[in-house]
């Protein structure tokens, strides 16, 4: 395995505050490798659990031990309710991840709604939402229930907050409720073609089946947790299987509304940096206003002969990612006041 070594430490705010976790896309299946739906890129449907078991040997062995592990979405394969293996796959992967000695928070991706439907996820071990941390007195925090969103505090003055991309989504959701009409109508009123997952000739690339969006209601919540760590002086790390800034990601990856949810987090100062996954190629970019926009490579496409994971080191000044394999390593610097 090509792991690198520890990134030396800069003589500035050189102590180590704390470390987690990032792993996208494992995509598990029990097939035999395949390639996406362009044919062009190799799929390694078996082999993804091998390099979620590698990164995680690799995390328990570090030694400063992770806080926990961010899992970025699209834990199984989509070709698992073709064969019926939803279940079974899921249950192989997250006997794996118990291997792990931290804990471990699941966003969820498009690949989680093709196997499974929303209230199936909200009942199952992929619901990590009780690690949620609730701010006393501050009830306009609170998530509702209606999206899979929380925020958590790994370590004193750091508040890392999940989102649900696909709140808005023609995924998951009962074909005969409001909500899915009302999403079906964004998605058909930008995407005339008749094959909802194709970009082709959209000016708005993003608006395809396999994407979704974040709701109002999730967006007023998002607001009101940023608006207290502005005021608390947290920094904030946000989580999301979609990514929300073009230059960091392919456009056709990018969540329907990408400019509501960067509006919000730009009228705040409290945000360092945007994860994400869904790309499988990667991506980086910090913006304007000093996030900065990490795609993890995803492991579904990664050579059985490399790895796929990260491992973010925190300091005072800055977050350096440690890459596994193609991921590569980053320094992130904290704008200044």
């Amino acid at each position: 395995m090509d792991y690198k070594p520890e990134p030396e430490p800069l003589s500035e705010s050189s102590e180590l505050l704390f470390s987690f976790g990032v792993i996208a896309d494992i995509q598990y299946a029990d097939l035999e490798d395949g390639y996406n739906f362009q044919g062009n890129r190799r799929r390694y449907y078996r082999h993804s659990l091998l390099h979620l078991q590698g990164a995680i040997e690799h995390w328990n062995k570090e030694s400063s031990r992770p806080r926990c592990v961010l899992q970025l979405g699209d834990i199984i394969d989509g070709y698992n309710a073709q064969y019926k293996a939803s279940e079974k796959s899921l249950e192989r992967v997250m006997n794996t991840f118990q291997m792990l000695k931290v804990p471990v928070h699941h966003t969820w991706g498009n690949h989680e709604f093709y196997n499974f439907s929303r209230d199936y996820l909200t009942n199952s071990k992929l619901n990590t939402k009780f690690l949620e941390d609730q701010i006393a007195h501050h009830p306009e925090t609170v998530p509702s229930e209606d999206y899979y969103a929380y925020h958590f505090v790994p370590f004193p003055k750091f508040r890392f907050i999940l989102l649900d991309a696909y709140d808005m989504s023609v995924l998951g959701v009962d074909q005969s409720s409001p909500k899915y009409q009302q999403c079906l109508k964004i998605l058909r009123e930008h995407n005339p073609n008749t094959e909802l997952n194709s970009p082709q000739g959209l000016r708005e690339p993003q608006f395809v089946q396999f994407n979704g969006g974040f709701s109002q209601e999730q967006l007023n919540w998002l607001n009101e947790v940023l608006t207290f760590s502005d005021k608390n002086q947290e920094k904030v790390v946000i989580v999301s299987h979609l990514p929300i800034y073009p230059e960091a990601s392919d456009s056709v990856c990018l969540a329907w509304n990408y400019r509501d949810a960067l509006a919000v987090i730009w009228s705040h100062k409290c945000v360092v940096c945007f994860f994400a996954g869904h790309t499988h190629d990667g991506g980086y970019s910090e913006d304007p206003f000093g996030v900065h926009h990490v795609n993890i490579e995803g492991v579904i496409e990664t050579a059985p002969d490399s790895q796929a994971f990260g491992t973010v080191h925190v300091y005072p000044d800055r977050m350096m990612l440690e890459g596994g394999g193609r991921v590569p390593d980053r320094t992130m610097s904290y704008r200044k006041e």
